[in-house]
Formats: structure tokens, sequence, C-alpha cells
């Protein structure tokens, strides 16, 4: 199973945290069911930028980016060559690291 290191974020993991998810598994869900209470506005659908992580190590391991999540990073906060929707980003058998960006262009959070 790979594991998921999420690099320390004010909010959502203050020391940081390591996960382990089944491969075949998106970030946004392994974060989910790991209590790391990540935004997903639009319920994973790739509708918005909410979940958008910045993946340190491990990007080119994760499924291929489709056109229509390319288009939505384009309105994420803080993007950067690495930056995938974490709704989409689909685990492999490799390891990967995470950074949640400081900020979403979400307004007011959402309770999921």
């Amino acid at each position: 199973m790979p594991v998921i290191k999420i690099l320390p974020h004010p909010e959502y993991a203050p020391e940081g945290k390591t996960i382990e998810a089944p491969s075949g598994t998106t970030i946004c869900e392994a974060l989910l069911d790991n209590h790391v209470d990540i935004e997903h506005a639009c319920d994973q659908v790739c509708a918005c930028t909410t979940c958008h992580v910045i993946v340190r190590e491990g990007f080119a391991s994760l499924s291929e980016m489709e056109e229509n999540e390319e288009d939505m990073l384009d309105r994420a906060w803080g993007l950067e060559p690495n930056s995938r929707l974490s709704c989409q980003a689909i685990l492999s058998n490799t390891d990967v690291t995470v950074e949640i960006p400081k900020y979403s262009i979400n307004h007011a959070k959402e309770n999921h």
C-alpha cells in the first residue's frame, strides 16, 4: 500500500501526517478517510479547485491528468507545475508527498 506524506499545514495537519491508502484510491479520498479534512466543495467531481494539492514527491506515479482537470487547475490559488486536484489524482503503488496550499479559492468552508 502506498504511503502519503502530508507536509505540515496549519489547519489540516499542523504536525504533518503520514497515512497509507490502497492503490486506486484518489489522494482526496485517502486524506478524508484518514481524518485530514481537505476542502472538496464540489464533492470530488472536478468542478472546483478546493482540493488542490502540490505533489512534492511521486508526481509521475499518479494517474495521468485529463483535460478537464488541467482546465480547472488554471483557477487554483498557488498553482505550481506539480499541482493536482486531489480528487482526480489516483494513487499507484508509489509513495507520494503532498503539500496542501495555504489558501483555496473557496470563500466559505463547506461542511461535508
